[in-house]
């Protein structure tokens, strides 16, 4: 069985605390290893680690900070197939996705790259007789990232790519449930050249999550994840002084007008419900469907869920693997139950018979959906679509900006103005036109509204680089001895 440590000053560390938590493989419902659980000690020797690397890694110049980052982009790319196999075998995800998240990933290391560009500062020249006004951005120090289960490799790299490059150092604090690529990820910043110390990862759980949050030389934390525990990251870490920005859930809706192309819709709701078998915050998980085209919708969608390939992720025709626990599992299938008592319709039934090896359900279609029901107020994270049927365009922006999740969301439409519309009317943070997951490229930021989001601060991109960073500005002047004089007033640019 594999046996999962730390990495704390460039090199894996053993954990004294005693605790460990089992680590499986999905696609068999076997137990594929351990994984320490850091206790305090623990935790505040990674922090200490990168705490003695800050002020060598701030003083680095910006040019041989993005080179450790170029050469880190060639590494993971190199390294493509053994990051998303390490991926397959414990979060159960195909291997096609997961290489789709490796992808991902990289593209904000890439971003990164270009921090000499993006961390340049204004400059303004004679702003009074005599004095210059510049802007510069600088650094925090210590920062930390507490990242969920359903990307381990992706989601790091949306956080650890700018804050290296910005000039911080960084502990990573991975979900137990997958936790082997943290470890790859760490040995692959080592080889790219990056100091001891400026890159630390603590495996744990609560323990390590509340060191963290309340650890006086952690100054910013970063976290993806689920709804209650954002919010209590964010009042947490807020409350002990650090700059937080909390990611949450999401129940995305995808909005069907009567002109859309219904075959590109049933397509998109296909792929965008069912991959990584739901387990997305940007997964669509709710259809509304317009009344004159809804049964034509629902049938296109149901006839195609058989071509769905669901099975163990390394098998190369999979197309949908399991969920991530047998835990999980049953409570997805739960959710299934539950609409057909509360009065949907299910039309497709993806629960699977009990005995049945792995923690798989298969993709599931229930029709007929109204808000109150869990099905519909719930975050399920699985592979189950519901689908509610609305009179048109209005009601449909009226059920969405009505969700206290506001995430991702999408519209499919033939009408330009309605798509413009919508992007106007519509209270999400990030929207989808005939595009089903709207994440955004790495130059441009990922995050949602509302519940969805805890803190101001979106992740990745130009506010990932203005949330690892502080400005100042200063004012200099450097005139002649010989006419300076005592002046009470207060300072004027004329």
């Amino acid at each position: 069985m594999n046996d999962i440590q730390h990495w704390i000053d460039g090199k894996v560390v053993a954990s004294t605390s005693g605790r460990t938590a089992p680590v499986f493989n999905p696609a068999k419902g076997e137990q594929s290893g351990t994984v320490a659980l850091a206790s305090v000690d623990e935790v505040d020797a990674a922090v200490a680690s990168a705490k003695a690397a800050a002020p060598m890694w701030r003083a680095t110049s910006l040019s041989k900070r993005a080179e450790v980052m170029f050469r880190m982009r060639e590494l993971v790319d190199a390294n493509r197939k053994e990051i998303a196999t390490l991926l397959t075998a414990e979060h159960g995800k195909v291997l096609s996705d997961a290489m789709g998240e490796v992808a991902r990933g990289l593209e904000n290391i890439e971003f990164a790259c270009g921090v000499p560009h993006l961390m340049k500062g204004g400059y303004s020249e004679q702003a009074s007789s005599g004095v210059d006004v510049y802007s510069i951005r600088q650094p925090l120090g210590v920062v930390a990232g507490i990242t969920p289960f359903n990307f381990p490799a992706m989601v790091p790299m949306w956080m650890f790519a700018n804050a290296l490059a910005c000039g911080n150092t960084f502990v990573l604090k991975p979900s137990e449930k997958d936790p082997s690529v943290s470890l790859f990820l760490a040995e692959l910043l080592g080889q790219a050249g990056l100091p001891a110390g400026c890159f630390n990862v603590v495996q744990g759980d609560k323990v390590a999550v509340d060191r963290l949050l309340e650890h006086d030389d952690v100054a910013a934390v970063s976290f993806v994840g689920s709804t209650p525990i954002a919010k209590y990251i964010y009042e947490t870490g807020t409350a002990n002084g650090k700059r937080v920005q909390a990611l949450g859930g999401a129940k995305n809706h995808m909005l069907v007008l009567a002109d859309a192309d219904l075959d590109m819709a049933a397509d998109a709701a296909i792929g965008a419900a069912y991959g990584s078998a739901g387990e997305r915050c940007m997964a669509i998980s709710v259809v509304l469907a317009a009344d004159s085209i809804a049964d034509d919708l629902v049938a296109k969608i149901e006839e195609r869920i058989p071509s769905v390939k669901v099975g163990a992720g390394n098998e190369p025709d999979s197309e949908m693997g399991p969920l991530i626990t047998a835990e999980h599992r049953d409570k997805v299938a739960g959710y299934i139950a539950g609409a057909a008592e509360g009065g949907a319709t299910v039309v497709v039934d993806g629960r699977r018979p009990e005995g049945d090896p792995g923690f798989f359900v298969d993709p599931s279609l229930i029709d007929n959906v109204k808000p109150g029901m869990a099905c519909y107020d719930d975050e399920i994270f699985g592979p189950v679509l519901s689908v509610v049927r609305v009179r048109g365009y209005e009601d449909g922006v009226e059920m969405i900006n009505a969700n206290p999740w506001a995430n991702g969301t999408a519209i499919f439409t033939r009408d330009g103005g309605a798509a413009r519309e919508f992007q106007f009317d519509i209270e999400v943070g990030m929207v989808g036109i005939n595009v089903p997951i709207p994440v955004p490229v790495s130059y441009y930021s990922f995050g949602g509204w509302k519940a969805s989001l805890f803190g101001d601060t979106h992740m990745y991109g130009p506010e990932g680089i203005n949330f690892y960073t502080r400005g100042k500005v200063v004012t200099s002047r450097w005139p002649d001895p010989a006419h300076s004089t005592v002046d009470l007033g207060f300072p004027e640019t004329r």
